[in-house]
C-alpha cells in the first residue's frame, strides 16, 4: 500500500482505481484489525478543524477519494488520483465479495428500522450477517457495543454513522474491535434501505451528487454543502498559489 500513497492538502490519499480497492480491501481483511477511510470536501475540513479526525484519517490504512471535489482538487493541485472511489459503491462490491468469499459482517449505525432492512438485504444477497446494533446508544452502553462486535469477529465492519462520529468511534476503540476491516459507510444504509435516493449517473459524474443530497435534505445539508464547498475550494485555490509562490522564491 505504501507505493499507492500520496498527500492531498496534508492528509494521506491512495491512488487507487475502484479494482485497485477491492484487492487492498481484501487484502486488509486478511490481516485484520485495518481501517478504511474516505476523502470528501466534508470530511477533509473536518480534518482539518479536529485533531482526532485527523488522526484517524492518518492512521487509516487505506483512504480514498470518495467525492468528485477532491478527485478534481487533486488534478488541480497537480497530484492526481485516477478515479473516484465511491464509498457506497466500495461497500457494495465488498458485500458481493462477502457472499462469494463467506466474509462475515457486522452492521452497526442507523435506526433500529433502517438497520434491520438492511440486514435483511444483506442476508438475501448471501452475506452472513453476524451481528448488527443501531446508531443510537448511550456512553454508558458503548462498552456493551465494543463487545459485542469484538465477540463477533467479523471481517466487515460497516459503520453507518456521520462524521466525526464514526472515526471517533474506531480510534477509540480500535486496538478490542477484533475486526478484519472496519469501513464507515454514513448514511448509505439509508440508500440501501431505499430510505433515500442516490443523484442519476449523470449528476455523479458532474459531480453534482451533493446538490441532488442537498435537494432532498435542504435543512440539514444546505449550510454544509453551501459554506462548506466555498470553503474547500478556497483552501484548494490558496494551496496551489502556495505552492506556486514557493516554487519561484
Amino acid at each position: 500500500m505504501a507505493t499507492t500513497r500520496g498527500r492531498f492538502l496534508g492528509l494521506p490519499l491512495d491512488r487507487l482505481t475502484m479494482t485497485e480497492s477491492i484487492r487492498a480491501c481484501e487484502e486488509a481483511i486478511a490481516r485484520r484489525g485495518e481501517v478504511h477511510s474516505d476523502l470528501n470536501a466534508a470530511n477533509v475540513l473536518l480534518a482539518l478543524d479536529d485533531a482526532d479526525m485527523r488522526t484517524a484519517i492518518e492512521t487509516s490504512e487505506i483512504v480514498n477519494a470518495d467525492g468528485q471535489s477532491v478527485l478534481w482538487a487533486t488534478r488541480f493541485l497537480g497530484v492526481p488520483v485516477p478515479e473516484r472511489v465511491s464509498g457506497i459503491d466500495l461497500m457494495l462490491q465488498l458485500v458481493e465479495k462477502a457472499s462469494e468469499k463467506n466474509y462475515t459482517v457486522y452492521l452497526l449505525g442507523a435506526s433500529p428500522k433502517v438497520n434491520a432492512k438492511v440486514r435483511e438485504i444483506f442476508q438475501v444477497r448471501g452475506v452472513h450477517v453476524v451481528g448488527a446494533r443501531d446508531g443510537y446508544w448511550s456512553t454508558a452502553e458503548e462498552a456493551a457495543v465494543v463487545s459485542d462486535i469484538a465477540d463477533s469477529t467479523p471481517d466487515l465492519l460497516f459503520l453507518a454513522m456521520p462524521s466525526p462520529k464514526k472515526e471517533a468511534f474506531v480510534l477509540a476503540h480500535r486496538a478490542q474491535l477484533n475486526t478484519g476491516l472496519a469501513f464507515g459507510v454514513g448514511g448509505s444504509f439509508d440508500v440501501v434501505a431505499g430510505l433515500t435516493k442516490r443523484a442519476p449517473r449523470i449528476l455523479q459524474k458532474l459531480g453534482l451528487e451533493w446538490f441532488f443530497r442537498m435537494v432532498q435534505e435542504p435543512r440539514r445539508l444546505l449550510k454544509r454543502y453551501l459554506v462548506g464547498n466555498v470553503r474547500f475550494t478556497w483552501i484548494v485555490v490558496k494551496s496551489r498559489f502556495s505552492r506556486r509562490a514557493a516554487r519561484s522564491s
